[in-house]
């Protein structure tokens, strides 16, 4: 059986609160904080840590909006929005503002497991592919770094490409750098050199 999950709460309805707040601690989760309104998510996931974020509202408004942007942005974590009313375009808005999973008719405790495992797995992958993502943006940039010291290289030390990378390998290998980091070096003596005459 997983572990119970640390739950954060917004819900600006007293008695629906306690009511999800009842719902989820007969699924075996943990509220550890609960908030009235979304003003300050962000500062309350990084203080509180919780593993997966519940807003129960009518409709997300432009704060909430705002409030979840910050937070996917800053502190991620999963977010189930369950939401009273129907709209496409704020339930677009909120997809995009980080809501793993927006769901219309409000809270039914016989469906909130299957809906947070749900949203954990969609907040996995999207962190998955934009970690991916990240890693094949730092490549490219490091690679567009290193063909600029390789053509810097080449115009100054007279030498053809793979003599300029060979360069900068053997360069890499000397200081114990990476290569990117070696270009970055390459280019700003070289860039200097070239302003200086």
């Amino acid at each position: 059986m997983p572990p119970p999950l640390k739950v954060l709460l917004v819900d600006d309805e007293v008695v629906r609160a306690a009511m999800v707040e009842e719902a989820l601690i007969h699924e075996g989760h943990q509220v550890i904080c609960r908030l009235p309104s979304p003003a300050s998510l962000n500062e309350m996931v990084a203080r509180h840590q919780p593993d997966v974020v519940i807003i129960d509202m009518e409709s997300p408004d432009r704060d909430t909006l705002d409030s979840m942007a910050v937070l996917n942005r800053e502190n991620p974590r999963p977010v189930v929005f369950f939401a009273d009313q129907h709209d496409p375009d704020t339930m677009q808005a909120a997809l995009k503002s980080g809501v793993s999973a927006y769901v219309v008719d409000g809270l039914v405790p016989g469906r909130v497991k299957a809906i947070i495992e749900v949203a954990i797995a969609r907040f996995d992958a999207f962190q998955s592919m934009r970690r991916e993502l990240d890693k094949a943006r730092n490549q490219l940039a490091d690679r567009k770094r290193i063909e600029r010291a390789k053509g810097l290289l080449m115009k100054h030390q007279d030498c053809d490409e793979e003599q300029a990378y060979r360069m900068l390998r053997k360069l890499a290998m000397d200081r114990g750098q990476r290569i990117a980091a070696v270009a970055d070096s390459v280019i700003d003596i070289l860039e200097r050199l070239e302003k200086g005459s």
